[in-house]
């Protein structure tokens, strides 16, 4: 490919401009503050001045088909989450129906964990010195209420979120903390 002098020098003097209005637009811009500076790139200055918006709508409990899964699938219904009066505890207590199918939520060496969907806190069961685990385990009985309880120091879980409860290879999500 053959160009002659005359394109090459005007394609040169072309992108040597391109080059000083750049450099001269950069220096042009008013500096940024100190505090803009430290603020990481990623998000935009607008983003971090507005407020969390929460949602307008009220939530819901469980609705009936999911209550109708939980109860064929882990043999339990009756899903409660609530928060104690401090807000230091959070209990979960569900009352079991099909104990064959609900023998695997009072093993021992299934670990709970309750997850928060909004603040992605992942809650465990405090172990106490002469207690030991705060839950009930053992066999269930059909008719029978069970609980138990997940530490939430620092109250990362707040009485109107979504929790998921995971017990081994149970999976009871959207739960409703009240």
């Amino acid at each position: 490919m053959n160009m002659s002098g005359e394109t090459v020098k005007s394609a040169m003097k072309s992108a040597i401009a391109t080059l000083l209005a750049s450099c001269l637009w950069v220096a042009a811009a008013p500096p940024q503050s100190a505090q803009a500076q430290q603020a990481p790139a990623a998000v935009p200055d607008n983003a971090r001045a507005l407020p969390h918006k929460s949602s307008p709508y009220q939530p819901v409990k469980i609705p009936k088909p999911a209550k109708a899964f939980y109860e064929a699938y882990g043999g339990v219904n009756n899903l409660i989450v609530r928060r104690t009066a401090s807000g230091n505890l959070i209990r979960f207590s569900y009352r079991v129906v099909d104990p064959a199918r609900a023998k695997a939520l009072g093993e021992k060496s299934a670990t709970p964990y309750l997850i928060g969907q909004r603040s992605h806190a992942m809650l465990q069961i405090p172990v106490m010195d002469k207690i030991g685990q705060l839950r009930q385990s053992g066999t269930p009985e059909a008719g029978q209420e069970y609980w138990m309880v997940f530490s939430n120091k620092g109250n990362p879980i707040k009485a109107g979120d979504r929790v998921n409860v995971v017990i081994g290879s149970f999976h009871f999500d959207g739960l409703l903390v009240e």
